[in-house]
């Protein structure tokens, strides 16, 4: 059984085609759907009780980041795969998506499995075309060689490994995908299935410009090697 865990806030404009890229898939590959809220005050909540089996919302008082969400979805999932996804994504096949992790994956010696992203194709410029090339082919070779690196946009990972590294890191406020990832290759072999495509938003590149990401990429992860926390205090929230 697969355990689809899903960190949302505020993504009421793109969780809805997410959810239903997945809802006729959902018989078939035998998965549970879990929404870890963050505190959203939109519909987000309204559009998950169509579809979630699971919805975890924030206690009002409580400061929560994503980490923490994926973590609350993890304890409350009940697959031996799980698979994170962030709610302002697109899988470009479904089907294709559910079989690459099937027959490459579940019986396979690798403990953890990602793929690549880009910029949603109606949305896309040439820009996001080479900035997102760039970035596919260096994350596939940092699994390679060794390091690890996988992308929140998507990660699945078997249950037994995430519960041995204690899953994500809940005091980083950024790159908490990195450093996860990070520290399952020192374990074993991820797999960069090239097959699968998951489209983004660019909403943040749209705002901050590629530069600014690619420099905040990079300090971050190197905080994370070095000094074991993110440069960033708190990741924005771009909506």
């Amino acid at each position: 059984m697969y355990s689809i865990i899903i960190p949302t806030l505020n993504e009421e404009k793109l969780l809805p085609q997410l959810l239903n890229s997945l809802n006729f898939n959902k018989d078939k590959y035998k998965y549970e759907l879990i929404i870890s809220d963050g505190g959203s005050t939109d519909l987000t909540i309204d559009i998950a009780k169509k579809y979630a089996d699971v919805i975890i919302e924030k206690q009002k008082n409580n400061s929560q980041n994503i980490a923490m969400g994926r973590n609350l979805g993890a304890q409350s999932s009940k697959g031996n795969i799980l698979i994170f996804l962030n709610g302002d994504v697109k899988i470009e096949n479904t089907e294709l998506f559910f079989e690459e992790i099937k027959n490459r994956f579940v019986n396979g010696n690798y403990l953890a499995m990602t793929c690549c992203v880009k910029v949603f194709p109606e949305e896309e410029t040439i820009t996001d075309k080479l900035f997102t090339a760039f970035y596919n082919y260096y994350f596939h070779l940092l699994n390679l060689i060794g390091l690890g690196m996988g992308r929140g946009e998507c990660q699945i990972i078997k249950r037994n490994i995430f519960n041995e590294v204690q899953g994500y890191n809940e005091k980083l406020a950024a790159g908490e995908d990195f450093d996860l990832f990070r520290r399952i290759r020192k374990k074993g072999k991820i797999l960069f299935d090239r097959k699968i495509v998951v489209f983004e938003s660019p909403r943040r590149y749209r705002k901050n410009g590629h530069l600014k990401i690619l420099f905040t990429w990079l300090v971050n992860s190197l905080y994370i090697m070095f000094k074991n926390k993110s440069k960033s205090k708190k990741w924005e929230q771009v909506r």
